[in-house]
């Protein structure tokens, strides 16, 4: 088998065990008012099974992570994808929304294993260029999700039942993890995981921690995230409800949002290369907040025509495509051999912040636009706050591989 055959394959393989969590959370979305009238639950409740999931999703990265340095990558990944199966069968026979909730929290801690296991994986196989290409696949998975997922979900709701998503994204787990297993060896040895040490990343975990630019870009980037996660578990409710939009027209509302990131940050690097990263960062930010508290003052004084609506957010979430990848470069620049243990940090507040958020917003929905736009513009605020409060005039500390 050739060298290209064997990075097409590895490609394959580990962008589909990357794939299962973020499908988990995308093509469940539009599915969310049908599980509330399905289990005679109210929103916050159904809202609840979202949070769940984000809560172990973001949390299991850190556990997963450092448990595959040290025991070695398979067990670890097979071991988190086969909870993630298990517990995606028990959400598709859920008979109450507790019992749903309990299931995804066991369906994102399974699913972490997925996100962090095979970029190990990628960085054990390859170096330089092969894998910075194959990393790239991998990371495209966030990009195409969020804008076929939802529509390819609402299809299947509409057609065979809100069930039928956890089938289908248990379906995938198991025919990503049959293929791994027969194809992609073990590729961490044991004299790497004797020179492992426990005390080392917990001692990197303690610099991270007090690194005022590396927290305040960490920080920062986490509220603006969670400003696209309030539009994301509010947004079915509101476009489906106050707009009266089909599930398939939510979705396509949705896929519009995730664009306008994903086509922003393909400009990233030509503008960074032209003016710096840096100074893409708060211009970013100001863009980001203005946009936001706009369209919620419009909604408060009554103008929440969808068009315009949908325009402004838009323009909001494309200032996070200029915002996240500049945020996620300039954050791990000082670490070299640390920025696994420094990226896994960070995801991790990303996305626990954003449970926080999520289930904090969910106490407020009511089905119309004033709310969501609301809490979409309260994080842009804190965005702005945190990055004039820590980015100005802060430095980097450079911190030794453990």
């Amino acid at each position: 088998m050739t060298t290209q055959t064997h990075f097409l394959r590895n490609a394959l393989i580990l962008g589909l065990l990357t794939a299962i969590g973020p499908f988990a959370i995308d093509m469940y979305l539009p599915s969310l008012p049908f599980i509330g009238s399905n289990l005679n639950a109210d929103p916050d409740k159904v809202l609840m099974s979202l949070t769940a999931f984000f809560i172990t999703f973001a949390l299991g990265q850190l556990v997963f992570g450092p448990i595959s340095d040290l025991f070695g990558r398979r067990l670890p990944l097979y071991f988190g994808v086969a909870l993630f199966i298990g517990a995606s069968v028990g959400c598709a026979l859920a008979e109450t929304v507790e019992t749903l909730i309990a299931f995804r929290l066991l369906q994102g801690l399974g699913g972490a294993a997925g996100i962090v296991i095979p970029r190990a994986i990628v960085r054990d196989l390859h170096s330089g260029v092969e894998e910075a290409k194959l990393l790239g696949l991998l990371m495209l998975v966030f990009s195409v999700s969020p804008l076929l997922a939802p529509l390819f979900g609402s299809v299947i709701i509409e057609a065979l039942g809100w069930r039928m998503i956890f089938w289908f994204v248990a379906g995938i787990a198991v025919f990503a993890s049959i293929l791994g297993l027969l194809l992609v060896p073990e590729t961490r040895s044991a004299a790497q995981r004797a020179e492992t040490s426990l005390g080392g990343m917990i001692r990197t975990c303690g610099h991270l921690f007090t690194d005022r630019t590396f927290m305040g870009l960490t920080l920062a980037s986490s509220f603006a995230i969670c400003g696209f996660f309030v539009f994301l578990a509010n947004a079915p409710f509101v476009m489906m409800g106050q707009y009266g939009l089909s599930p398939i027209g939510f979705s396509i509302t949705f896929s519009l949002n995730a664009a306008a990131f994903f086509f922003a940050a393909q400009f990233c690097g030509r503008l960074g290369a032209r003016f710096g990263l840096r100074a893409l960062v708060m211009p970013s930010i100001f863009g980001f907040a203005a946009m936001m508290v706009l369209v919620f003052a419009l909604n408060a004084i009554g103008f929440n025509n969808l068009y315009l609506t949908m325009a402004l957010l838009l323009l909001g979430y494309s200032c996070l495509g200029f915002l996240l990848p500049t945020a996620s470069v300039l954050a791990l620049e000082a670490y070299g051999e640390a920025a696994g243990m420094a990226a896994s940090l960070m995801a991790t507040l990303q996305l626990a912040i954003g449970a926080v958020v999520i289930g904090v917003s969910g106490k407020f929905i009511n089905g119309a636009g004033t709310a969501m736009t609301g809490g979409i513009a309260l994080c842009a605020v804190a965005t702005l706050a945190v990055a004039l409060l820590t980015l100005r005039g802060s430095g980097k500390q450079a911190v030794p591989a453990e």
